[in-house]
């Protein structure tokens, strides 16, 4: 008998890599559907930019550990790269200077492997018990990057969502599921028009 087989259709959406801490990792979340990272794909699917979503998320990661594990990120071609790091940075009182560098380094080595990819910076927030000056400095950086590198800023990725205790879990950091359906309508005004221009089948 012999039996027919259908050929395989190509997966011809953009690749996007998201590099990021336990938030993007979705750290405290009964399911991975629940990560703005999911809800992210849901939003691009139902937009008709369906992307192929690659979590790339590790729980208490800081600029530098994302730094380091880029060579391991840039491995498969990508279409996008999504920064959310810094967070872990300020809660530590790491140096906003040494942060800037990171993510400097992170946008070019990106494009130096892959020079058409696009790379998305989520912007942070330090906490205010650090002083006026740490917490002014810090949250300068994302947009200096922003401007110098020519990247795209989502300007505070926790916007609606920081510091309001229904939408987080119980310590007080990390995103309800409500919550990260927040991040990520925060994300898609940024990243719903960046995948519109996006061609299929790029990488």
């Amino acid at each position: 008998m012999v039996v027919a087989t259908t050929p395989e259709v190509p997966d011809d959406r953009p690749v996007v890599v998201f590099l990021g801490t336990s938030l993007t990792a979705g750290l405290g979340l009964v399911r991975d559907e629940e990560s703005y990272v999911a809800r992210i794909s849901v939003l691009a699917d139902s937009a008709g930019t369906p992307i192929r979503a690659v979590n790339a998320g590790v729980s208490g990661e800081t600029s530098a550990g994302g730094l380091r594990r880029l060579d391991w990120v840039l491995r498969e071609p990508l279409d996008v790269l999504v920064v959310e790091l810094g967070a872990n940075d300020g809660l530590r009182g790491l140096s906003p200077f040494q942060l800037a560098d990171n993510l400097t380094q992170i946008a070019r080595r990106t494009r130096t492997r892959y020079p058409d990819a696009r790379v998305v910076v989520a912007g942070m927030e330090a906490p205010p018990n650090l002083g006026a000056l740490y917490t002014d400095a810090f949250r300068a950086i994302f947009t200096s990057i922003a401007d110098e590198e020519d990247v795209l800023l989502i300007p505070f990725l926790l916007e609606g969502v920081a510091g309001i205790p229904a939408l987080n879990q119980s310590d007080g950091i990390h995103p309800t599921p409500e919550g990260h359906q927040i991040l990520a309508r925060n994300a898609w005004e940024v990243l719903g028009p960046l995948f519109a221009e996006l061609p299929r089948g790029s990488s």
